[in-house]
Formats: C-alpha cells, sequence, structure tokens
C-alpha cells in the first residue's frame, strides 16, 4: 500500500532513520490501555504477502491458515477435511481460548488448508499489527482513539481516493496486491495512480485492472498500517503506523 551535497544527503537520511527509530521505541497503539484479559495475541508469519497463523490450531490440528477479512464464511480445504465436511469445528487461539465455526468445504488446490472468516470472530473486533505480527482478537471491540473510523455494510470496507476519485474498496488480507480494481472495458493489466488512505498520501504506486466485482485493497498497501475491524459495530478503523515507512 513514497539539489544536496552528498554529506547533507547523509545527514538527512541519518535524521529520517533516527526519527523512525525513535517513533517505533515510543509509540502508542490505539488498544493498548485495554483491560488484561480483553485481548489475545496471536501470531502470524507472511508469505507471498499472505497472512498464515501458524500457531492456531482447528479441533487440535495444526494446518496452513489463512487470514480472510473479507471472507463472510471460513472455508476448509476438502483434503484437510477429509470425512467431517458438515459439523462444528472450533479454532483454537491458545489453549484456553477457541472459537467455534461451521465451515464451508472446497477445494482449494493446495493454497491452504482453511481461510478463517469473519464467522470465527463473531460480533468481536480484531486488529491486525502487520509491525508486529500479531492479530489481537479484542472482545471489547474497537478503540477509535488515533484511527480513521470507516462503517461497512457486508465485506469490511474502506474509503481510498484513485487520482482524486473516492471509492470504497474491501479489506482484503487473501490479496497478495496493492490495490485491484475492476478492469470494466479495459484489459486486464497493471497500471499506476496516484494513492490516498486514511489521509496517508501513498503516492503514485501500481495498482491492478482485473475481473474482480468490487475494488478490493491488498497487503501491500495494509501493511502501511494498523488495522483494526470491529464486526459486530461493522467498523473498519486504520492507523497510520509509524513503526513502518
Amino acid at each position: 500500500m513514497y539539489s544536496k551535497t552528498r554529506i547533507t544527503a547523509i545527514v538527512s537520511a541519518l535524521s529520517v532513520l533516527n526519527v523512525l527509530f525513535w517513533a517505533s521505541c515510543s509509540v502508542t497503539l490505539p488498544w493498548a490501555h485495554e483491560p488484561i484479559g480483553q485481548e489475545i495475541n496471536l501470531a502470524f508469519v507472511i508469505r507471498n504477502n499472505l497472512l498464515f497463523l501458524p500457531s492456531a490450531t482447528i479441533d487440535g490440528r495444526s494446518g496452513q491458515y489463512l487470514l480472510g477479512t473479507a471472507e463472510q464464511h471460513t472455508v476448509i480445504d476438502r483434503a484437510f477435511a477429509g470425512s467431517q465436511t458438515s459439523r462444528q469445528m472450533r479454532l483454537e487461539l491458545n489453549q484456553k481460548e477457541s472459537l467455534r465455526f461451521t465451515p464451508a468445504v472446497i477445494d482449494m488446490h493446495g493454497v491452504a488448508d482453511a481461510i478463517v472468516g469473519a464467522d470465527v470472530w463473531g460480533s468481536r473486533a480484531i486488529s491486525i499489527d502487520f509491525a508486529s505480527g500479531l492479530i489481537t482478537y479484542q472482545k471489547e471491540g474497537i478503540h477509535p482513539e488515533l484511527m480513521t473510523i470507516f462503517r461497512f455494510d457486508a465485506e469490511p470496507r474502506v474509503n481510498i481516493v484513485v487520482d482524486g476519485k473516492e471509492i470504497a474498496a474491501i479489506v482484503d488480507t487473501t490479496s497478495p496486491d496493492t490495490l485491484i480494481l475492476p478492469r470494466g472495458n479495459a484489459p486486464a493489466s497493471r497500471t499506476k495512480a496516484h494513492v490516498q488512505l486514511a489521509g496517508t498520501d501513498l503516492g503514485t504506486i501500481d495498482i491492478r485492472l482485473a475481473n474482480v466485482s468490487a475494488p478490493r485493497v491488498g497487503n501491500r498497501i495494509l501493511s502501511k498500517f494498523l488495522v483494526t475491524i470491529d464486526y459486530g459495530k461493522r467498523e473498519v478503523g486504520l492507523w497510520r503506523d509509524p513503526r513502518t515507512q
């Protein structure tokens, strides 16, 4: 989702790095003062610019589980599910906390064993901290302090400005891209656009035109922000993370 003498340039670069370093040390996250016991942290790793949950288990089984913020229902790969295709399952966040869901079973062609969707989180909120590699399950819901808030009806959406035009884009962590726009009558291709989100000017970046029904903002942009989705209040909160350039 960026003419001076050489000495001046070096000093300037070091100053920027110094600011980023101290910002990373002193940053206060929006939900930092939530009461103990009201949040659970779940580690994720990024592979191919997708978010996998290696510490989570489903019915006690480890696997390749993707986080899918735009998925209304959790899906399980047919081969992973085996004969258990229509029963309630549990996503275990840790030894004490588990969340029940009834998945859809499809052939995922080896992409993952499951995509964890919105139904798992119910009416609660999750925050995605790309800089720390943590998803925080927040029982008290969203903490809007310092954040830009967007309302949504179906999938989580944010208002993004593309070449001066504001559009609503789905927050899609199963997209490893920057921004995907419906191609309309144009050929499927990559192009450039000037993009702004949550008061942050992302500059002119590479985006994709594709066969999608709605714009979708992916992890290459989302990773610049702390992302909170409150599925109960139907709100998305974005906070420009000073720990990322």
